[in-house]
């Protein structure tokens, strides 16, 4: 990746890296927000691609006048989907810029108070999915902020990009690719680290993963959206969740990637998709038995066990100690 002289660098807070000249990126704790360079009406302007989680509005806002300079707005804020890592400050920052907010047709019921997201699956393994047990899967309600993606493709705010529909993680998922320079703004149809593994996900090393395991609701559609991503033969992939993966060796790892592809042995959505359309979630598959909170509460009981015998213990030790001091 490429710096752009004057940025501050680096992976968290309000800092920006540069992935491709015109696409730079902040990350919100672990989730990537994108700023995206365009000429619109023959003047500089630019796009943000997801929004980090709530709370990071004005870090988001920071890093942009660092990058276009103070009271710089961008043309549209778009959303690759709508879970709480990437949409949970688009509000705030709509308002404030008082610039609409786009999503995919079929994302828009999440967005507009009509749906909550299928629950996450903690029982598929790994570090995100013990973690998902404490993240909401709540949608939101942006009213008349969120708009919908022109059903020709075309990127609000970004021309020469073409927004591609690739469920799988949600049913409205949507992946963004610069035509020309062949930069891939992936969402969470991939990522570029390995977030089943607690050593992955605090090294961040660079390779490409399936889809955040716990939230993805259909595996098959997972599946083939990520073979439709590898057909564009990107130079660059940047997804929600790792450091970006540019150089001439990009796509061919897509492909290896795209042609292994497999899902996780075990989980509610495996081998049952959740069903959704333009109302939100109309089916899910039945739950998955979740040992974790048996054992949480087993390791719980022993432990007061534990505590109450050692009191009692205490309390032994110390009435001798008087009966021999008598």
């Amino acid at each position: 990746m490429q710096e752009k002289t004057g940025f501050t660098t680096g992976r968290g807070g309000n800092s920006t890296k540069e992935v491709v000249p015109g696409v730079a990126y902040t990350t919100a704790v672990f989730a990537n927000v994108y700023f995206v360079d365009a000429v619109a009406d023959g003047e500089r302007a630019w796009a943000l691609v997801d929004t980090g989680l709530s709370g990071f509005a004005g870090r988001i806002r920071q890093a942009a006048e660092e990058r276009y300079g103070q009271g710089t707005r961008p043309r549209a804020i778009l959303l690759t989907h709508g879970h709480f890592d990437h949409a949970g400050s688009a509000l705030d920052l709509s308002k404030h810029w008082d610039v609409p907010i786009y999503a995919h047709r079929l994302e828009m019921p999440y967005l507009t108070g009509k749906s909550d997201y299928p629950p996450q699956d903690p029982t598929v393994g790994g570090a995100l999915a013990f973690l998902s047990r404490f993240f909401p899967h709540s949608g939101y309600d942006f009213k008349d902020r969120v708009q919908l993606l022109p059903e020709d493709g075309s990127v609000p705010g970004l021309p020469g990009w073409r927004a591609i529909h690739t469920p799988g993680h949600t049913a409205g998922h949507a992946a963004f690719f610069d035509e020309g320079k062949r930069v891939l703004l992936a969402g969470d149809a991939l990522a570029t680290e390995n977030q089943d593994s607690w050593i992955g996900m605090m090294t961040h090393k660079q390779e490409l993963r399936r889809p955040p395991a716990p939230f993805t609701t259909d595996w098959v559609s997972a599946r083939r959206s990520i073979e439709m991503l590898a057909e564009l033969n990107p130079l660059a992939i940047s997804a929600g969740h790792g450091i970006p993966m540019t150089g001439a060796g990009v796509a061919e790892k897509l492909r290896n990637f795209a042609a292994n592809f497999s899902p996780p042995r075990k989980g509610r959505y495996v081998n049952s998709p959740a069903r959704a359309d333009e109302s939100g979630v109309v089916e899910l598959p039945p739950p998955v038995s979740d040992p974790l909170p048996k054992v949480a509460a087993g390791l719980g009981v022993a432990a007061l066990a534990g505590a109450a015998v050692m009191v009692s213990m205490r309390g032994r030790k110390k009435a001798k100690k008087r009966r021999g001091g008598s």
